[in-house]
């Protein structure tokens, strides 16, 4: 619980009127990537937003994304970016290696330019989790990295 009896309190709003939105996507498991943004562009443009103010990259697999990151960051044009990826554990433990990379790329982009990036990669140990993660039992991990994308972006706004 927040508590409203401090000198300043800042959260950010999920309206995203005027805001502009850049998502990366992974190109490797593309049927799943696909249903994350698609939940992603539906919570921005339900929640105000505009589609024409959403850039997509694609890139060929979640290694690639924060390259790609960076470069919509270093436009200055876009309010927060959002990572969508899936990488489905195989026989080796080379899943484990692009998770770990890409997320702290990820984060460590949005110190360093000061716009918030979201993450909303699904690591999955089999296709079962992915369906699950990609719109079924467990939600849409595209729908929760915009949202968090949404707010974020206000929260910055606000805080200045």
């Amino acid at each position: 619980m927040i508590d409203k009896n401090v000198g300043n309190v800042y959260e950010g709003v999920l309206c995203a009127e005027g805001l502009k939105f850049g998502i990366v996507c992974g190109r490797f498991n593309e049927f799943f990537v696909s249903k994350l943004l698609s939940g992603a562009v539906d919570a921005i443009t339900r929640h105000g937003g505009s589609a024409s103010d959403i850039s997509v990259a694609y890139v060929p697999g979640s290694y690639e994304i924060p390259f790609a990151i960076k470069k919509m960051l270093e436009t200055k044009k876009y309010d927060a970016v959002i990572a969508l990826g899936v990488v489905i554990q195989g026989a080796t433990s080379h899943a484990g290696y692009i998770n770990s990379e890409v997320a702290k790329c990820v984060a460590q982009l949005g110190l360093e330019f000061g716009v918030p990036v979201t993450y909303g990669m699904i690591t999955a140990e089999n296709l079962d989790q992915a369906i699950e993660r990609s719109g079924t039992k467990a939600g849409n991990k595209g729908v929760d990295a915009a949202l968090a994308a949404i707010e974020m972006a206000n929260l910055t706004k606000v805080i200045g």
